[in-house]
């Protein structure tokens, strides 16, 4: 791994009672530069349009595809998430948005945190999801 996972774990272990399977870190010491993206929901980045509406899971799968396309455009890619914050307006959608975060994220192993949150910026979106991650150094 090019960056420094501290204490990797999976879900599945931590969380036993729940159906899940993430690979998530306790810390991440990484190196490059530093890309910041800003909360992902289930928007078309390029008309603006609102889609999946009601699907939670649904929705987690296109705010991951906007932000594999915006790390890419920034010259990084999934391997180089450093750090994830998951915004849900209710708790019920955990399950949902954390097996569709696991597909995007096997083997990165990120670290995380995740709030619940009255609403968002729009009624319709469910889930938002923000990240950092970095370009690292030339080798």
């Amino acid at each position: 791994m090019i960056h420094k996972r501290l204490r990797p774990f999976n879900t599945k272990e931590t969380y036993p009672e729940q159906k899940l399977d993430n690979d998530l870190s306790q810390g991440v010491v990484a190196r490059g530069t530093m890309v910041f993206l800003r909360g992902q929901v289930a928007q078309d980045l390029d008309t603006r349009e609102s889609l999946h509406v009601g699907d939670a899971g649904a929705q987690t799968a296109k705010a991951m595809a906007n932000i594999k396309l915006l790390l890419e455009e920034a010259g990084s890619e999934m391997a180089h998430i450093c750090r994830i914050v998951v915004y849900l307006t209710d708790i019920r959608y955990r399950e949902a948005v954390y097996q569709e975060m696991g597909k995007w994220l096997k083997g990165v192993f990120p670290c995380s945190t995740g709030l619940v949150v009255p609403a968002l910026a729009r009624p319709e979106w469910v889930v938002e999801i923000e990240v950092t991650a970095v370009i690292p150094d030339p080798s």
